[in-house]
């Protein structure tokens, strides 16, 4: 690895002009940050508004015919109070005219919300004197709009490799015939770590607004302590299961690459924040649990039928029947003579009775009941592998509090278990479930 550091930041640390210098700041305190990744401006306060929410809803009165030269002004006055605020001597107004322009011609949903990393990347690199690389010149995507990632390390890699500082906008690429392209939304995380994979780069920094991954969402248990080190496999399974500080699809590039992501808070830089790395880069004793995360809306259609378990062919035709209707499940416990599909309750939307009377034709179950309103809670540790204790705990804590559990399911590899439970429990089981471990 390179003695590169690739610095992310987000939409609330570049959202006004104060914040540009706190990120100039940051980057300039440490030489090794030559690649910069931004985001489009975020809100200022509470009530303000994200400059990519905006572009959305002038492309969405353009569809209609729609005037939106009132959105659109406030979108270029917060580029300009930027600009005039820092004391740049750069002119946007031609790109200001060309982009809403573009947007009453029609263009499309990602060229639209893709201006807004655009143009603070320009401004950021001529507050920072680094070099502006279009992202649509080394984010690739195939002709089906899928990420090429093979193509576009290749590309980025020699592109970068004849700068010294860069800085290239987060959120999109480009396709093979020039259209631009966006990951979904969050996707300038990703971004990031493409560009750290590609530059061979010893860190990938993602700087926020929180001074790390926390154990469990704030909003739920107030408090809750900061995850110094995470793995990689932790990561994933507390972000597909809804902790949202990093983009789920920014986990693989660097994972590939074995280099650590460091999650830091533009507004208290000296802060340690938290460090994902591969396994082998943690010596320390792992606590029992590092995070707990979940959904809510779930469904559970659960089969009965006697000797299920000697009837061949009996899953791939029940699986087969979610397929043939779209949908995807989450979990699949099963005993001798049961099984359960657990599906997102969005997913069975109109599809309900249309897909238990198929189950009933095919499959031909004893019984058949659904059960929706059922919240999806992973508590996830690599220390839970060696612990006697784990699951005690945890099932001792929901009993105590009078909580119900619905579902378990422990995963193979025994760094994580996931308990459903009624949607109405949701909080009060994550909390329970905190202090058991944190006491």
């Amino acid at each position: 690895m390179k003695d590169i550091i690739v610095a992310k930041f987000g939409g609330t640390s570049l959202a006004d002009a104060g914040r540009f210098k706190r990120v100039k700041s940051i980057v300039q305190s440490d030489g090794r940050r030559r690649f910069i990744v931004p985001s489009a401006p975020g809100k200022r306060s509470k009530d303000d508004f994200k400059i990519t929410d905006m572009l959305y809803e002038c492309r969405e009165k353009a569809k209609l015919d729609m005037p939106f030269d009132d959105i659109f002004d406030i979108i270029s006055k917060r580029y300009t109070d930027i600009i005039n605020e820092l004391g740049l001597n750069l002119d946007i107004n031609k790109n200001l005219k060309d982009i809403k322009n573009n947007i009453k011609r029609g263009a499309s949903r990602d060229y639209t919300a893709s201006r807004g990393e655009y143009l603070n990347a320009f401004i950021l690199s001529c507050y920072l004197g680094m070099d502006f690389v279009d992202a649509s010149e080394v984010i690739l995507f195939d002709e089906c709009g899928n990420f090429d990632a093979d193509r576009t390390n290749d590309v980025l890699s020699e592109c970068l490799s004849k700068k010294d500082y860069a800085v290239i906008p987060g959120f999109y690429g480009s396709m093979p015939n020039g259209r631009i392209k966006t990951f979904t939304r969050g996707g300038s995380d990703v971004t990031g770590a493409i560009v750290a994979r590609g530059t061979d780069a010893c860190l990938y920094e993602n700087w926020t607004d929180v001074s790390g991954f926390l154990v469990a969402d704030p909003k739920i248990v107030p408090g809750a302590r900061i995850i110094e080190n995470v793995t990689y496999r932790e990561l994933r399974e507390l972000s597909y299961m809804g902790a949202t500080v990093l983009h789920e699809d920014a986990i693989f590039p660097v994972r590939k690459a074995k280099i650590p992501i460091n999650i830091k808070n533009t507004n208290h830089p000296e802060e340690r924040g938290t460090i994902i790395a591969d396994e082998c880069s943690f010596r320390d004793n792992a606590p029992v649990i590092t995070g707990i995360a979940g959904k809510k809306d779930f469904t559970a259609i659960t089969i009965e039928k006697t000797m299920m378990n000697t009837e061949i062919g009996f899953g791939s035709k029940l699986l087969s029947i979610i397929e043939k209707h779209n949908v995807s499940f989450e979990h699949l416990p099963s005993g001798i003579d049961t099984v359960s599909l657990v599906v997102e309750s969005s997913q069975l939307r109109g599809k309900t009775g249309i897909i238990i009377d198929e189950i009933k034709k095919e499959c031909r179950p004893d019984s058949i009941s659904v059960n929706p309103d059922m919240a999806l809670i992973a508590i996830v540790g690599r220390g839970m592998a060696n612990s006697k204790t784990a699951a005690a705990k945890i099932f001792t804590a929901l009993a105590e509090n009078m909580i119900s559990i619905l579902m378990i399911d422990q995963g193979s590899s025994g760094i994580n278990i996931i308990v459903g439970v009624k949607d109405g429990d949701f909080e009060k089981a994550i909390r329970v479930i905190y202090h058991a471990f944190q006491n």
